[in-house]
């Protein structure tokens, strides 16, 4: 399930536009962030980018699926869906696709209690 440094590159530049896009290498795949928050998911490498109640119709409409995996005998969904392939080859789109995931994210974000947007974890233990 490893990310290939390739498509994790060609993902950055694509998504340049967005701001400072970053990738960390988290569960064999990869997060992808912009001014610290986590709005896209790089597994085997597939694009998955973050859905709400607000853009989640669009990815369903589009034929997509959310990421899931198998813990304990149940299937787990997380709210990060699968981007249709063709995007990949649409500049535009998938950027617009993208600030929708990162707007989707920055909501979630800010329903956190004692999280702003944007911001990285406190350090635990020191004043």
């Amino acid at each position: 399930m490893a990310v290939s440094e390739s498509f994790t590159a060609f993902l950055a530049e694509q998504l340049a536009p967005l701001g400072p896009v970053t990738m960390r290498r988290m569960f064999g795949g990869a997060g992808v962030f912009c001014h610290g928050v986590m709005f896209g998911l790089v597994v085997a490498e597939t694009l998955y980018l973050r859905g709400d109640e607000q853009n989640r119709e669009c990815f369903a409409a589009a034929g997509s699926t959310p990421f899931s995996y198998e813990r304990q005998g149940r299937v787990v969904e997380l709210a990060y869906w699968r981007v249709p392939d063709q995007l990949l080859d649409e500049a535009d789109e998938l950027l617009a696709w993208a600030r929708a995931a990162l707007a989707a994210a920055r909501r979630v974000a800010a329903k956190k209690p004692g999280k702003a947007p944007g911001r990285g974890r406190a350090p635990r233990g020191r004043a």
